[in-house]
């Protein structure tokens, strides 16, 4: 969609006008479909019902839904089929209400199709001649009279004609069917059921041979000229082609097509009784012959007027001849064939036709104002068409319009009540306004016209958007040339008063504003601010409002005072009104006898508004003189009229089908349209059911168009068409009739879901691409089969089921129709769906689909941010998250207001942005694992770079509400079991409940004038219960914050002085609490608010704890000592003393599991006793810890009780309540103290605050490293609370600031893995996906690929600097600076063995893993065996950056001035090539695909291909003067083709070896570094920004892939982190890239989507779906250790084995050929074994 040109044509002039005449107002110019964006192709199918049954019902099924996706997926238009017949019972065929709709219809689809708009189907059958329903008085009596002449019956006429003085001129009309035949019925006994049928078909054909005979008469005697006569002897199908074909021009039937089907020698077999419906016959058996006038008409038809059309014109037709069976005559075998070959033809031509004919319209798409200008200017031409009144009000306007030439110009009001016809009468004004203007000021002026009707779009509603809009639409006109629109209100009305200046004389501007009151309260719209008092002399603003609405008319008159700038439209005489009713109805040729007047002047004198008068014009153009007509015909009021408007649709069309078409336009945001409205009512089984109940068709698949078409036709002028982005909707007229339909169609609860869930279901595409949907039917069978479970249902229910499910053909419903799959970017959207399907989610309660269908679906993303809704995605966000409380939801938001701008300037990058940030939390917040999902099935659509493994810090920042100006003020904090809801306790007295993700207070409760010590919630959050300083307990209703009842607490005190409160406790259905010094533990029920009695301890109560269950109260006194009460009876059941007596108790533990309770000391000692016998505990272990950091600050059982956190001030222990013992220790630093510490919920991670620091450390339970250390910004934290329903955690600040922590999102952070120092080096094996990683410390860290964890730690004796591998990776040698190398075997750990002696500047392994190099810069370099440690031969030349080449013969590396290859197996130099005139060699590479040709750059700036074996230069490329200034990084292509050379600037140089040509592509930025891939088809690049680019998200760098095929920049992705090193992976195309805090990102890329990624992906261990349960045990790594003894010493030219090597001195005698694709195995034995089998063709030099 979005590149220039992506249409298949260049718009065209015409479009260009159209554009000019929309944007500036001049509505004349404009045609009636408004534009190519706002139609549908709508095809008019003409053919006889009869013969064409099979034809129709076969396209409708196979061909129709076809072509409709084919639409919608190349033009964003729908395709829809005008087939009248279809569905319509056969006796209603020859209704002449039904043809004279089908003719309104065919004339429609000509003149508003986009593309073919009538298809033909012809055949041997002519068709039976019309009823009519209507004939002029003078007609029907010349009629009769010539039918008595012909001595014909006439009382059946007589009988069914009814004259009618209502019609203009008197005419007779046929009287309703149903009306005849039931007083027929009531007259005599009512026939059989098969034989009710047959009167009616007598009738209707004695009706016709009466019109026909009489007719025919009076046209022979001249009295009836042939084209009056053709309406009583044609066919409708004759009608139709002569209606469509016959005058029309060359290029419009271009848009036609005809199918004729011949049936050779039919007459035959006209006594077959099928072949009856084929061909016309008359006569009764035995002599039944085919009808010779039909025939001859047919012919005529046939035969004559069509290829007459062909013969001046491209009209397109079709015959098909077919030959009957000579039995069975047109047997139902050569029917279908014939059909098959009707359907591919239809379905080509209909193809052809809408290429030729339908342009690919993306301005709509591409250009937001265009089509918000364009909506605007197809409701003002809708409108205006209504408008009747010739009122003094519009002259006044049209006055006001014209420029004056002196005076102060103000606004111009227009107001009035509901009804009074404001829209209707601002829309005429902006019709005409232009034509005024322009009459007025000459030909040679433009004048501007802007339209808005406020509350009619998205963008008229909000202040903000209203001005942009106007501003645009003024810029555009005026050719004014803005830079950037201002983002603040102020700015943007300042903007729009300079651009009202720039209007003239030659280009004066009207704006005209419908329904004020319809803003928005955003920006203080409605107090209209923003409105300019005082306009510029060639602008006028016409406004419109209702006069008692947010007093926006008392507003307009403080801007403007003078009177004459207010109309008030009042409601017209009783007059004024007959007489427009009088026109409307001779527009129809209609009028009201004298006696119906009086009725019309009753009504009239009750209500004269404009809607009423429209209103009654619809009930009174129905009315027959015949029929008899009183007060109650007539409805007095607006209300009552539109209620009786839809019951007598109702009437027509059925109660179900009109209360739900009439329900889903109602609640549907903006609209449905017309195949909208058809698709939902087939979905719809209530309105199936009733269509079908009287005769069930074999599929019941749609509702009859007749219906819609009734529908539409019956509310014309109340429903109205507005074009909306390539897609007309049906809306409502205005306010009052959605209200009304509203209040009958949408208010029982049930229906209102079930038609939001059908909605939601249809814009989700739940039944396309042939799902079929049950339809339930009224059988009790059926519904008995139904109800049953399925695994009971017997086979052949199960087969009845089935048969009653159809396929309802509903559309398939993508975010965007894809043009081109191979330009992702050319699409049109799918605005339907962007508009509708959240609305109805949100309100049927289908929060799944919500999640995955909307939100987390990647194709919803991408495409609301590629075409600029980014702010809309946040805003749908959020109301799912309100609707369904989902962290994901609020996390994802974040996280994309984090990418922002990134992915608004590159939406490709949507994907990559998403993995990177989604990848480390996905274990935490498993939802997002669909979104992921999402991203990898869509994403490499857009971005090539699809991440593995991220290694991205999550940011945080916690919810922050501030209570109070210090936390001494707060007294407590609770959370709830909503995670957004905090109850918080001030010492004041005020108790608050806050929401605080809005930081709203929700409710608060004030305790008197007592201070607040503590406060506690029950377990089901009934309760809230208060202590006080007055030693009173409050118990609350926590629901309705109501005091329930006030309990003293007393107690037995020592001393006189007064104490309080010490503490309290609650249990199921009791509080207990107990006063400072006490002995006593009072017990209050709950339930009744009274003390019930009092427990009598030993000593001083110092803490109570009580069971879950409520049964037992334990409680802890003075001298350590326990008491055991029974909370139901009171009863004391034992004390028990500690061992460690000298303190009191401090906290009580109750293990319900394990029956134990745990006393813990003031002085941190711990006790444990088994409750098992509650009388007689009985102690099983204690500990003493009476140390000086033994003072315990908290203590907390996991929620498992599988462990207790015991948090001291200097220490934190994890004691493990299974064998109890301390399991795990965390200790302070120097001079820092623990103030609190928790366990998160899962019991994984510990969270802990420390004395005097703003910070929350997260501690990994397991390993003990520090995940993360979050700082609190609002100062030091001086109290943690963890919530016992969710994994949240509460920190009050110093500042009196409450934070709230997700542990689940920063549990997250741990899941990425760090050395801790920058990786210096990334090693990967040729084969299998591991990956070592060297950064500058004692280790080489081991990665596994797939999980992205460190699996392994390979500890050294020094710094490592070098590590090569085996090509699987079984086998790895390393070297550190204290000069030892240590060959490891990596799955095992084991270090196989040791050599020490010298420093190694390069470390070099085979090919074939038999051999490794060690060069030296100070000593010989030495070749020596993998499997033995024995030397092959030493290299006395020092060699730089070397290889091995790939035949494993030589190792190449330079000098300064020379290129050597030194022998593996001698040592050497066999081979070297010598720099002449002092030139260097700067940098050489080998070429993969070919083992003996070496590129070397000179410093010459010369790039040299020289062949090893020959010794010869092949080919000399001479580079740029000063190209090798800032030579950064060098590459050669394995095929040796291309050379890639980066100089540490914003340039890629591909040098073409062959050509001597050097390309330069420009990248995103400073390369930093360049890998190309192993097969060379792609460069993968890192570049840094430049400094005045800094990117706002805190992106460093970017990570680009270049296909070198094209230039084309298939992928990036921002890095966060300072890369250090770029590795790419041998096999597929991994890219590893290692950072400075010791962390690696995986990434994969993926040029076009094939099966390789996606197994590539499914396989990557962050998006397996169902491991999200797995991923809380993760294994820790294995640390594996060097050898201390030394296996091998190397000297100056001799090695000295240790005695106790492990290594096996092999026989030099073995020989064998060298197999390198022999497989290791994980035994050191058999790797020694298989490393020495290998090629012996050395001889080692010992």
């Amino acid at each position: 969609m979005w590149p220039a040109g992506a249409g298949t044509k260049l718009p065209c002039p015409r479009d260009s006008a159209l554009r000019r005449a929309a944007f500036s107002g001049n509505l004349t110019a404009l045609p009636s479909h408004l534009v190519p964006a706002g139609r549908s192709v709508r095809v008019f199918i003409s053919a006889n019902p009869e013969d064409t049954g099979a034809e129709r019902q076969a396209l409708r099924e196979n061909v129709y839904p076809k072509l409709r996706e084919f639409c919608r997926e190349n033009y964003g238009l729908e395709f829809q089929v005008i087939d009248l017949y279809w569905g319509v019972d056969e006796e209603e065929w020859d209704n002449p209400g039904l043809q004279k709709t089908r003719m309104k219809l065919l004339e429609d689809c000509l003149k508003t199709s986009a593309g073919p708009c009538f298809v033909g189907l012809l055949g041997e059958k002519y068709g039976n001649i019309r009823i009519p329903g209507e004939v002029e008085a003078s007609e029907f009596e010349m009629i009769l009279d010539a039918a008595i002449e012909a001595k014909l019956e006439t009382k059946l006429l007589e009988e069914w004609y009814c004259r009618d003085e209502n019609s203009v001129p008197a005419a007779y009309y046929l009287r309703p069917k149903s009306e005849m035949l039931r007083s027929n019925k009531n007259a005599t006994q009512p026939p059989a059921n098969a034989e009710n049928e047959k009167p009616w078909q007598e009738i209707s054909d004695e009706i016709k041979m009466i019109f026909k005979a009489a007719v025919k008469l009076l046209h022979e005697k001249g009295k009836m000229k042939h084209n009056q006569a053709k309406r009583y002897l044609f066919s409708a199908i004759e009608d139709e082609f002569d209606f469509a074909l016959g005058k029309q021009t060359p290029a419009f039937l271009k848009k036609c097509v005809c199918y004729i089907r011949k049936i050779a020698n039919i007459e035959r077999f006209v006594k077959i009784p099928e072949m009856g419906k084929y061909m016309d016959i008359t006569g009764t058996e035995p002599r039944i012959i085919r009808d010779p006038e039909a025939q001859e008409k047919l012919i005529k038809l046939r035969d004559e007027f069509i290829p007459t059309i062909v013969a001046s014109s491209n009209l397109r037709v079709y015959t098909s001849v077919t030959h009957c069976d000579m039995k069975l005559g047109y047997s139902q075998e050569i029917e279908n064939h014939y059909i098959e070959g009707l359907g591919k033809q239809f379905y080509e031509d209909m193809i052809d036709i809408i290429q030729a004919t339908v342009q690919q319209n993306f301005d709509t798409e591409t250009d937001t104002l265009y089509d918000e200008i364009l909506q605007h200017s197809s409701l003002c031409k809708t409108y205006a068409s209504f408008y009747e009144y010739k009122c003094e009000a519009l002259n006044i306007v049209h006055k006001y319009i014209l420029p004056s030439k002196t005076g102060h110009i103000n606004p111009l009001i227009i107001y009035g009540g509901p009804c009074t016809g404001k829209t209707l009468l601002l829309a005429e004004v902006a019709k005409k306004a232009y034509g005024w203007l322009h009459e007025d000021t000459g030909p040679e002026s433009d004048p501007v016209i802007v339209v808005r009707f406020l509350g009619m779009t998205d963008t008229s509603t909000d202040l903000r958007t209203l001005l942009l809009s106007v501003c645009e639409q003024l810029a555009v006109n005026y050719r004014c040339l803005v830079q950037s629109y201002p983002k603040k209100i102020h700015d943007l009305r300042d903007l729009f008063i300079n651009l009202l200046n720039e209007s003239s004389l030659q280009r004066p501007l009207v704006i005209i504003f419908d329904a004020l009151e319809q803003l928005s309260e955003n920006d203080d719209a409605r107090k209209l601010w923003w409105l300019p008092a005082h306009l510029p002399r060639f602008v006028r603003i016409v406004l419109s409002t209702l006069p008692n609405k947010h007093g926006i008319l008392q507003k307009l008159r403080c801007l403007s005072h003078e009177e004459d700038n207010y109309i008030e439209l009042i409601p017209r005489d009783r007059k004024m009104c007959s007489q427009v009713l009088k026109h409307q109805l001779l527009r129809v040729k209609r009028k009201v006898t004298s006696g119906q007047q009086i009725y019309v002047n009753n009504a009239f004198s009750k209500c004269t508004l404009p809607m009423f008068v429209n209103l009654t014009f619809r009930e009174v153009r129905h009315w027959r003189s015949h029929k008899d007509v009183d007060e109650s015909s007539l409805c007095v009021t607006v209300h009552e009229s539109i209620e009786q408007l839809f019951w007598s649709l109702e009437k027509k069309c059925g109660q179900k089908l009109v209360s739900r078409a009439l329900g889903y336009i109602t609640m549907a945001k903006v609209g449905l349209s017309e195949m909208e409205l058809e698709d939902v009512l087939a979905l719809d089984n209530s309105v199936m059911n009733e269509l079908n109940e009287n005769n069930r068709p074999s599929n019941p698949l749609r509702v009859p168009y007749l219906y819609i078409a009734r529908l539409k036709e019956a509310l014309t002028g109340c429903l109205i068409e507005r074009h909306v982005k390539n897609v007309t909707l049906l809306v409502w007229a205005n306010r009052h009739l959605q209200l009304i339909a509203q209040k009958l169609y949408l208010q029982h609860d049930g229906d209102l879901r079930e038609m939001h869930t059908i909605l939601a279901d249809y814009f989700l595409g739940v039944w396309s691409g042939g799902r079929r949907k049950a339809f339930c039917l009224e059988d009790a069978y059926l519904n008995g089969c139904l109800d049953l479970e399925s695994r009971s249902l017997l086979e052949e229910e199960k087969h009845f089921m089935e048969q009653a499910s159809f396929d309802r053909q509903a559309p398939d419903q993508p975010w965007v129709f894809q043009c081109n799959p191979l330009e992702p970017d050319i699409f049109f959207v799918n605005h339907r769906k962007m508009s509708e399907l959240l609305h109805h989610l949100t309100r049927c309660g289908k929060t799944d689909d919500l999640l995955y269908g909307i939100i987390m679906n990647f194709s919803w993303l991408y495409t609301m941010i590629k075409i600029g809704q980014f702010d809309k995605v946040l805003s749908d966000i959020e109301l799912a998250y309100n609707y369904s409380q989902e962290k994901e939801l609020k996390f994802l938001a974040s996280t994309l207001r984090s990418i922002k701008n990134k992915v608004i300037a590159f939406p490709s990058s949507l994907s990559a942005e998403l993995q990177q940030r989604l990848l480390p939390v996905v274990s935490s917040l498993p939802k997002l694992r669909h979104l992921l999902l999402e991203c990898d099935k869509d994403g490499p659509k857009y971005c090539s770079i699809v991440p593995l493994h991220s290694s991205m810090d999550v940011t945080y920042s916690p919810e922050r509400l501030p209570l109070s100006s210090s936390h001494l003020h707060v007294t407590e904090i609770l959370p709830t079991r909503n995670p957004s809801t905090v109850l918080t306790a001030l010492e004041n007295g005020s108790i608050s409940t806050w929401d605080v993700e809005t930081r709203q207070l929700l409710r608060q409760i004030t305790t008197a004038q007592s201070v607040i010590l503590g406060m506690k919630l029950t377990s089901d959050e009934k309760y809230l219960v208060v202590a006080t300083t007055n030693n009173t307990l409050l118990i609350y209703d926590n629901v309705n914050s109501c005091l329930l009842s006030e309990v003293e607490i007393k107690g037995t005190k020592h001393g006189g002085s007064s104490t309080y409160i010490n503490g309290f406790t609650l249990s199921v259905n009791h509080a207990l609490a107990w006063l400072e010094a006490s002995k006593d533990v009072t017990v209050i029920d709950l339930l009744y608010g009274w003390p019930l009695y009092q427990f009598h301890c030993w000593y001083e109560v110092t803490c109570v704890q009580c069971t879950l269950d409520g049964v037992y109260a334990f409680c802890g006194q003075y001298l350590n000592t326990t008491t055991i009460f029974h909370l139901g009876s009171g009863e004391k059941l034992c004390t028990v003393t500690s061992e460690f007596s000298g303190g009191f108790v401090k906290f009580l533990l109750i293990l319900d599991t394990a029956q134990e309770m745990v006393v813990v000391d003031s002085e941190g000692s711990l006790s444990i006793w088994n409750t098992e016998d509650i009388s007689n505990p009985q102690l099983t272990d204690d500990f003493d810890c009476r140390r000086e950091d033994s003072e315990v600050v908290t203590i907390e059982l996991s929620e498992d009780q599988s462990a207790i956190l015991i948090c001291k001030a200097l220490s934190i222990e994890l004691l493990d309540t299974r064998m109890w013992k301390v399991a795990e220790k965390f200790r302070a630093k120097h001079n820092e103290r623990f103030i609190s510490a928790v366990l998160s919920k899962n019991g994984d991670c510990i969270i802990a605050t420390m004395e005097n620091t703003p910070a929350v450390f997260f501690w990994r339970r397991d390993t003990g490293q520090c995940m993360a250390s979050l700082q609190e910004i609002s100062g030091t934290i001086v109290k943690l609370v963890k919530s016992s329903h969710h994994n949240m955690l509460l920190s009050l600040s110093t500042s009196g600031v409450l934070s709230i922590w997700d542990i689940d999102i920063i549990t997250a952070m741990s899941n990425i893995d760090k050395t801790g120092k920058p990786i210096q080096s990334l090693v990967l094996p040729a084969r299998g996906e591991i990956i070592y990683s060297l950064d500058g410390s004692d280790c080489v860290h081991k990665w596994n690929f797939s999980s992205g964890f460190i699996e392994a730690v390979f500890k050294h004796e020094g710094i490592v600097e070098h590590c090569v591998l085996t090509s699987a990776g079984d086998i790895m040698v390393t070297s550190d600076d204290k000069s030892s190398q240590y060959v490891w075997h990596t799955s095992s750990g084991e270090n196989l063995f040791r050599i020490n002696g010298q420093r190694i500047s390069q470390l070099l392994i085979t090919h074939n893993d038999q051999f490794v190099v060690s060069l030296c810069e100070e000593n010989a370099s030495r070749v020596w065996r993998l499997a033995t440690g024995h030397r092959v031969c030493n290299i006395l030349t020092t060699l730089q950056n070397a290889f091995i080449t790939s035949a494993n013969t030589f190792v190449v590396g330079m000098t300064k001035s020379k290129v050597l290859a030194v022998s593996l197996w001698t040592g050497s130099i066999t081979k070297k090539f010598c720099c002449e005139d002092g030139t260097t060699i700067v940098n050489f590479k080998l070429i993969p695909d070919c083992p003996d040709i070496i590129v070397f750059i000179t410093s010459a700036e010369t790039v040299n291909i020289w062949n090893l074996t020959d010794e010869v230069i092949c080919r000399r490329v001479q580079l740029p003067n000063n190209f090798l200034k800032n030579l950064e990084d060098f590459e050669i292509s394995p095929n040796g083709k291309l050379g890639i050379i980066s100089r540490g600037d914003e340039n890629i140089n591909v040098l073409d070896l062959h050509s001597g040509k050097l390309r330069v592509v420009h990248a995103s930025g400073v390369i930093w570094r360049q890998r190309l891939s192993r097969d060379g088809r792609y460069l993968v690049y890192i570049c840094f920004r430049n400094g005045e680019e800094e990117d706002e998200n805190g992106a460093i760098s970017s990570l680009i892939v270049m296909r070198l095929a094209d230039g084309k920049n298939i992928g990036a992705c921002s890095l966060y982190k300072t890369p250090t090193f770029l590795a790419l992976s041998q096999r597929h195309l991994n890219i590893i890239v290692g950072f400075d805090d010791g962390s690696i990102g995986i990434y994969t890329v993926v040029d076009r989507v094939d099966a390789a990624l996606k197994i590539k992906i499914a396989t990557s261990n962050s998006r397996q779906i169902f491991n999200s349960a797995a991923q809380t045990s993760r294994p820790k790594s294995n640390s594996y250790s060097f050898k201390v003894s030394i296996d091998c010493l190397w000297r100056e030219s001799t090695e000295v084995f240790a005695r106790d090597s492990p290594i096996t001195v092999s026989d030099s005698s073995e020989s064998s050929e060298a197999t390198p694709s022999k497989k290791h195995n994980s035994c050191y034995d058999r790797i020694c074994s298989a490393l020495e089998s290998r090629g012996h063709s050395y001889t080692p030099d010992n």
